[in-house]
Protein backbone atom coordinates (compact mmCIF):
# COMPACT_ATOMS: atom_id res chain seq x y z
CA UNK A 1 0.00 0.00 0.00
CA UNK A 2 2.89 2.73 0.61
CA UNK A 3 4.56 1.46 -2.25
CA UNK A 4 1.51 2.50 -4.03
CA UNK A 5 1.04 5.52 -2.33
CA UNK A 6 5.05 6.36 -3.30
CA UNK A 7 3.94 6.04 -6.89
CA UNK A 8 0.47 7.70 -6.62
CA UNK A 9 1.95 11.42 -5.06
CA UNK A 10 4.32 12.20 -8.01
CA UNK A 11 2.26 10.81 -10.54
CA UNK A 12 -0.65 13.17 -9.57
CA UNK A 13 1.64 16.26 -9.12
CA UNK A 14 2.72 15.50 -13.23
CA UNK A 15 -1.32 15.12 -13.81
CA UNK A 16 -1.55 18.45 -12.45
CA UNK A 17 1.39 20.24 -14.11
CA UNK A 18 0.13 18.58 -17.70
CA UNK A 19 -3.20 20.10 -16.97
CA UNK A 20 -1.67 22.97 -16.04
CA UNK A 21 0.30 23.67 -18.88
CA UNK A 22 -2.21 22.23 -21.46
CA UNK A 23 -4.42 25.20 -20.14
CA UNK A 24 -2.07 27.76 -20.62
CA UNK A 25 -0.68 26.69 -23.67
CA UNK A 26 -0.82 29.36 -26.59
CA UNK A 27 -1.05 31.66 -23.86
CA UNK A 28 1.40 33.90 -22.18
CA UNK A 29 2.88 32.30 -19.80
CA UNK A 30 1.92 32.97 -16.01
CA UNK A 31 4.89 34.09 -15.27
CA UNK A 32 6.23 37.39 -13.40
CA UNK A 33 8.29 39.54 -15.81
CA UNK A 34 8.86 43.19 -16.40
CA UNK A 35 10.80 44.90 -19.36
CA UNK A 36 11.37 47.42 -21.52
CA UNK A 37 9.69 47.38 -24.71
CA UNK A 38 10.19 50.97 -26.37
CA UNK A 39 12.16 54.01 -24.90
CA UNK A 40 10.00 55.09 -22.00
CA UNK A 41 7.56 52.26 -22.17
CA UNK A 42 7.78 49.40 -19.89
CA UNK A 43 5.56 46.60 -19.66
CA UNK A 44 4.84 44.58 -16.34
CA UNK A 45 3.08 40.97 -15.83
CA UNK A 46 1.68 40.71 -12.59
CA UNK A 47 0.68 36.99 -11.42
CA UNK A 48 -1.50 36.37 -8.41
CA UNK A 49 -3.29 33.03 -7.33
CA UNK A 50 -5.21 34.19 -4.37
CA UNK A 51 -8.00 35.05 -3.77
CA UNK A 52 -8.28 33.40 -7.19
CA UNK A 53 -6.29 33.21 -10.24
CA UNK A 54 -5.40 36.64 -12.22
CA UNK A 55 -2.98 37.83 -15.04
CA UNK A 56 -2.69 41.12 -15.25
CA UNK A 57 -0.87 43.20 -18.49
CA UNK A 58 0.61 46.48 -17.68
CA UNK A 59 1.95 49.35 -20.01
CA UNK A 60 3.82 51.78 -18.09
CA UNK A 61 4.42 55.18 -20.32
CA UNK A 62 7.15 57.71 -18.81
CA UNK A 63 5.50 60.67 -21.01
CA UNK A 64 8.86 62.78 -20.31
CA UNK A 65 11.34 59.68 -22.01
CA UNK A 66 8.79 58.53 -24.67
CA UNK A 67 6.88 61.74 -25.58
CA UNK A 68 3.95 60.17 -26.89
CA UNK A 69 0.57 60.90 -28.27
CA UNK A 70 -2.62 59.71 -27.91
CA UNK A 71 -4.84 58.66 -30.22
CA UNK A 72 -8.86 57.75 -30.40
CA UNK A 73 -10.30 55.70 -33.68
CA UNK A 74 -11.61 58.47 -35.88
CA UNK A 75 -15.25 58.18 -37.58
CA UNK A 76 -15.84 56.36 -40.89
CA UNK A 77 -18.79 57.21 -43.52
CA UNK A 78 -20.70 54.71 -42.78
CA UNK A 79 -24.08 53.83 -42.86
CA UNK A 80 -25.64 52.18 -39.53
CA UNK A 81 -23.41 53.70 -37.25
CA UNK A 82 -20.07 56.04 -36.64
CA UNK A 83 -17.77 53.17 -37.06
CA UNK A 84 -17.16 50.32 -39.21
CA UNK A 85 -16.10 47.61 -36.27
CA UNK A 86 -11.93 46.29 -36.32
CA UNK A 87 -10.76 44.28 -33.82
CA UNK A 88 -7.76 45.88 -31.65
CA UNK A 89 -4.98 44.64 -33.75
CA UNK A 90 -6.72 45.83 -36.87
CA UNK A 91 -6.96 49.55 -35.49
CA UNK A 92 -3.04 49.67 -34.77
CA UNK A 93 -2.15 48.24 -37.78
CA UNK A 94 -4.35 50.75 -39.82
CA UNK A 95 -3.50 53.94 -37.62
CA UNK A 96 0.34 53.16 -37.35
CA UNK A 97 0.08 53.64 -33.85
CA UNK A 98 2.28 51.68 -31.52
CA UNK A 99 0.41 50.42 -28.53
CA UNK A 100 -3.53 50.22 -28.53
CA UNK A 101 -6.14 49.14 -25.99
CA UNK A 102 -9.85 48.13 -26.45
CA UNK A 103 -11.77 51.18 -25.88
CA UNK A 104 -15.39 52.42 -24.68
CA UNK A 105 -18.65 49.59 -24.85
CA UNK A 106 -20.67 50.35 -28.02
CA UNK A 107 -23.73 49.13 -29.66
CA UNK A 108 -25.28 47.15 -31.27
CA UNK A 109 -23.81 43.96 -30.46
CA UNK A 110 -24.78 40.19 -29.31
CA UNK A 111 -22.81 36.52 -29.14
CA UNK A 112 -25.20 33.74 -29.05
CA UNK A 113 -23.13 31.61 -30.72
CA UNK A 114 -20.20 31.34 -33.31
CA UNK A 115 -22.40 31.44 -35.91
CA UNK A 116 -24.54 34.10 -34.24
CA UNK A 117 -22.87 37.47 -33.05
CA UNK A 118 -22.09 41.05 -34.17
CA UNK A 119 -20.52 42.42 -35.32
CA UNK A 120 -18.06 40.99 -37.72
CA UNK A 121 -14.91 43.46 -39.53
CA UNK A 122 -16.28 46.27 -41.10
CA UNK A 123 -20.32 46.51 -39.76
CA UNK A 124 -21.45 49.04 -38.62
CA UNK A 125 -21.27 50.10 -34.48
CA UNK A 126 -21.37 53.02 -31.98
CA UNK A 127 -19.82 53.73 -29.08
CA UNK A 128 -21.75 54.14 -25.61
CA UNK A 129 -20.44 57.30 -24.78
CA UNK A 130 -18.27 60.43 -25.86
CA UNK A 131 -15.88 60.21 -28.62
CA UNK A 132 -13.73 62.45 -30.49
CA UNK A 133 -10.47 61.91 -32.37
CA UNK A 134 -8.28 64.67 -34.02
CA UNK A 135 -10.88 67.58 -32.87
CA UNK A 136 -14.14 66.37 -34.59
CA UNK A 137 -16.41 65.24 -31.90
CA UNK A 138 -18.13 62.46 -33.72
CA UNK A 139 -20.66 61.19 -30.77
CA UNK A 140 -21.62 62.69 -28.18
CA UNK A 141 -23.05 60.16 -26.06
CA UNK A 142 -26.64 59.32 -26.86
CA UNK A 143 -27.79 63.22 -26.15
CA UNK A 144 -25.84 63.51 -23.06
CA UNK A 145 -22.28 65.03 -24.12
CA UNK A 146 -21.23 65.09 -19.84
CA UNK A 147 -21.96 61.94 -18.88
CA UNK A 148 -19.15 60.27 -16.92
CA UNK A 149 -16.58 58.66 -17.20
CA UNK A 150 -14.85 60.25 -19.91
CA UNK A 151 -11.24 60.71 -20.84
CA UNK A 152 -9.94 63.40 -22.83
CA UNK A 153 -6.59 64.25 -24.53
CA UNK A 154 -5.45 68.29 -25.16
CA UNK A 155 -3.76 69.21 -28.41
CA UNK A 156 -0.53 69.10 -25.89
CA UNK A 157 -1.46 65.56 -24.89
CA UNK A 158 -2.60 65.96 -21.42
CA UNK A 159 -4.67 63.55 -19.76
CA UNK A 160 -7.84 64.80 -17.96
CA UNK A 161 -11.01 62.25 -16.65
CA UNK A 162 -14.77 64.25 -17.07
CA UNK A 163 -12.68 67.79 -16.89
CA UNK A 164 -12.80 68.53 -21.07
CA UNK A 165 -9.42 71.20 -21.81
CA UNK A 166 -10.44 74.16 -23.34
CA UNK A 167 -9.90 72.15 -27.32
CA UNK A 168 -11.06 68.71 -27.13
CA UNK A 169 -8.43 66.73 -29.16
CA UNK A 170 -9.14 63.31 -28.16
CA UNK A 171 -11.70 61.64 -25.79
CA UNK A 172 -13.27 58.51 -24.99
CA UNK A 173 -15.86 57.49 -22.16
CA UNK A 174 -15.52 54.23 -20.15
CA UNK A 175 -17.32 52.31 -18.31
CA UNK A 176 -16.26 53.71 -14.69
CA UNK A 177 -14.12 55.63 -12.83
CA UNK A 178 -12.18 53.60 -10.50
CA UNK A 179 -9.80 56.70 -8.71
CA UNK A 180 -10.27 59.86 -7.86
CA UNK A 181 -7.38 62.00 -6.30
CA UNK A 182 -5.11 58.87 -5.05
CA UNK A 183 -8.22 57.26 -3.71
CA UNK A 184 -10.30 54.54 -4.62
CA UNK A 185 -14.04 55.22 -5.77
CA UNK A 186 -16.39 54.14 -2.74
CA UNK A 187 -18.66 50.87 -3.36
CA UNK A 188 -17.02 49.50 -6.19
CA UNK A 189 -18.79 46.24 -6.99
CA UNK A 190 -16.25 43.61 -5.48
CA UNK A 191 -17.87 40.32 -6.54
CA UNK A 192 -18.38 40.28 -10.03
CA UNK A 193 -15.00 38.41 -11.94
CA UNK A 194 -14.45 39.43 -15.67
CA UNK A 195 -11.73 40.53 -17.88
CA UNK A 196 -11.20 44.28 -17.56
CA UNK A 197 -9.53 46.74 -19.44
CA UNK A 198 -8.45 50.13 -17.60
CA UNK A 199 -6.28 53.22 -18.05
CA UNK A 200 -4.80 55.90 -15.24
CA UNK A 201 -2.19 58.41 -14.94
CA UNK A 202 0.01 59.16 -11.75
CA UNK A 203 -0.25 62.76 -9.71
CA UNK A 204 1.31 64.92 -11.48
CA UNK A 205 0.59 63.23 -14.88
CA UNK A 206 3.70 62.10 -16.05
CA UNK A 207 3.24 58.06 -16.21
CA UNK A 208 0.40 56.31 -18.06
CA UNK A 209 -0.90 53.03 -17.08
CA UNK A 210 -2.47 50.65 -19.44
CA UNK A 211 -3.70 47.85 -17.84
CA UNK A 212 -5.33 44.74 -19.34
CA UNK A 213 -6.68 41.85 -16.95
CA UNK A 214 -7.19 38.06 -18.07
CA UNK A 215 -9.93 36.29 -17.37
CA UNK A 216 -12.77 33.54 -17.83
CA UNK A 217 -10.03 31.05 -18.22
CA UNK A 218 -10.02 28.47 -16.27
CA UNK A 219 -6.58 26.85 -14.44
CA UNK A 220 -5.33 30.45 -15.99
CA UNK A 221 -6.87 33.51 -15.12
CA UNK A 222 -10.33 34.29 -13.94
CA UNK A 223 -10.17 37.95 -14.21
CA UNK A 224 -10.69 40.90 -11.41
CA UNK A 225 -13.59 42.72 -9.86
CA UNK A 226 -13.63 46.46 -10.36
CA UNK A 227 -12.52 46.91 -6.56
CA UNK A 228 -9.25 44.65 -7.49
CA UNK A 229 -8.54 46.54 -10.74
CA UNK A 230 -8.55 49.73 -8.39
CA UNK A 231 -6.74 48.32 -6.48
CA UNK A 232 -4.18 47.31 -9.02
CA UNK A 233 -4.02 50.90 -10.33
CA UNK A 234 -3.43 52.01 -6.73
CA UNK A 235 -0.07 49.96 -6.13
CA UNK A 236 0.89 50.68 -9.51
CA UNK A 237 0.68 55.01 -8.83
CA UNK A 238 -2.34 55.68 -10.19
CA UNK A 239 -3.99 59.13 -9.13
CA UNK A 240 -6.71 59.25 -11.14
CA UNK A 241 -8.44 55.49 -13.50
CA UNK A 242 -10.97 54.82 -15.54
CA UNK A 243 -12.49 51.29 -16.63
CA UNK A 244 -12.92 50.53 -20.24
CA UNK A 245 -15.03 47.97 -21.59
CA UNK A 246 -14.42 44.58 -20.49
CA UNK A 247 -15.08 41.24 -20.55
CA UNK A 248 -14.72 39.68 -23.91
CA UNK A 249 -13.48 43.03 -25.77
CA UNK A 250 -10.21 43.47 -23.22
CA UNK A 251 -7.40 43.29 -25.20
CA UNK A 252 -3.74 44.30 -25.29
CA UNK A 253 -1.41 44.82 -28.43
CA UNK A 254 1.84 46.37 -29.70
CA UNK A 255 4.14 47.09 -32.82
CA UNK A 256 6.84 44.40 -32.47
CA UNK A 257 10.52 44.95 -33.44
CA UNK A 258 9.37 43.66 -36.92
CA UNK A 259 6.39 45.99 -37.41
CA UNK A 260 3.73 43.39 -36.91
CA UNK A 261 1.05 43.44 -34.74
CA UNK A 262 1.64 41.30 -31.24
CA UNK A 263 -1.26 40.92 -28.42
CA UNK A 264 0.22 40.85 -25.26
CA UNK A 265 -2.55 39.71 -23.37
CA UNK A 266 -5.04 36.53 -23.59
CA UNK A 267 -8.26 38.33 -25.10
CA UNK A 268 -11.29 35.77 -24.92
CA UNK A 269 -14.20 36.55 -27.33
CA UNK A 270 -16.50 34.12 -27.26
CA UNK A 271 -15.31 31.74 -24.51
CA UNK A 272 -12.40 31.06 -26.81
CA UNK A 273 -8.59 31.89 -26.00
CA UNK A 274 -6.99 34.17 -27.91
CA UNK A 275 -9.58 35.01 -30.19
CA UNK A 276 -9.62 38.62 -30.40
CA UNK A 277 -13.31 40.54 -30.60
CA UNK A 278 -14.11 43.08 -33.15
CA UNK A 279 -15.11 46.14 -30.96
CA UNK A 280 -15.88 49.99 -31.69
CA UNK A 281 -13.33 52.19 -31.03
CA UNK A 282 -9.74 52.18 -29.47
CA UNK A 283 -7.54 54.18 -27.84
CA UNK A 284 -3.71 54.01 -28.84
CA UNK A 285 0.10 55.61 -28.57
CA UNK A 286 2.06 56.80 -31.16
CA UNK A 287 5.88 57.19 -29.65
CA UNK A 288 8.55 58.68 -30.95
CA UNK A 289 10.85 56.08 -32.14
Amino acid sequence: MKRILLWLIPISILLLVGIYFFFTLGRPAPVAMKYEIYEGVTYRRIVKYLPHAMIVHVIIIDRKTAEPKFFVTPPDDIEGGVLAARTTSQFLEEFGVQIAINGDGFFPWRSNSPADYYPHVGDPVTPNGFAASGENIYYDGLGDPHAEPILYVSRRNEISFNRPPNKIFQAIAGDRMLMLGGEIVPDLDNEAIHPRTAIGVNKNGRYIYLVVVDGRQPFYSAGATFQELAQLLKDLGAHYAMALDGGGSSTLVIRDENGNARVLNSPIDQYIPGKERVVANHFGVYLNE
